[in-house]
């Protein structure tokens, strides 16, 4: 196993929310993408950080996407050409880190975060609440052609997690596909390197369905 830290890669916060009713929501009427920080070391199961909620469990939550990260300097980014104040937790990301590179992460890298063990699954997907909650016109296309995704995480071995904790890299895959080229390969229709995803061990299923989608697109021209 190979164990790896900057020395500088950090929890900047843990960020929990609730749902709650919002008519802007077309169908659910509801979004838990408001997520604000606490102080408190947190618990985290197999489903996800105790106090935290998903509104649609069919995008979202699960044990492939029980955590979602989102780097502080990504943030910052975003904040400076948004020209507007951009809060920790404000993505509806459940841990903000600092000193990490969340996009450059591998599919299937393990972090020891707390006393937790972490697994990198699936890049976020924008979608039409994000942006209506963000209310920022083409949101999704800026989100998408910039490729900073985050990265949802499963959890292997549960555990706490606070503000300040270390971000240690467990392990490594040598496969060398990261969240950021594996979001790209749906919308440039990949189809090979989509084909490589499905075949790493204990990967998502959505990326099977993801091949098959793009398969199909291929296939009509």
């Amino acid at each position: 196993m190979t164990k790896t830290s900057s020395g500088n890669a950090a929890v900047r916060s843990v960020n929990v929310g609730a749902t709650v009713e919002a008519p802007w929501v077309e169908r659910i009427g509801a979004t838990a993408i408001d997520k604000r920080p606490v102080q408190d070391p947190t618990p985290v199961t197999q489903v996800g950080l105790t106090g935290d909620s998903q509104a649609n469990r069919a995008a979202h939550g699960g044990r492939d996407q029980a955590v979602y990260a989102y780097a502080r300097e990504d943030l910052d980014l975003w904040q400076e050409r948004l020209d507007r104040p951009l809060d920790d937790g404000v993505f509806g990301e459940n841990l903000t880190t600092v000193g990490l590179d969340v996009n450059e992460a591998l599919i299937g890298e393990r972090w020891r975060v707390g006393t937790a063990v972490l697994e990198v699954t699936l890049p976020r997907t924008p979608c039409g609440v994000f942006q209506a909650w963000l209310r920022e016109s083409g949101w999704v296309k800026r989100f998408t052609d910039e490729a900073r995704t985050g990265a949802y995480l499963r959890v292997l071995t549960e555990g706490t997690i606070a503000p300040g904790d270390e971000v240690t890299i467990d392990h490594r895959p040598d496969h060398g596909i990261s969240v950021r080229a594996a979001f790209r390969s749906s919308y440039d229709r990949d189809v090979d390197l989509l084909r490589r995803i499905v075949r790493i061990p204990g990967r998502s299923d959505k990326w099977s369905d993801a091949l098959a989608r793009v398969e199909q697109q291929v296939s009509r021209g």
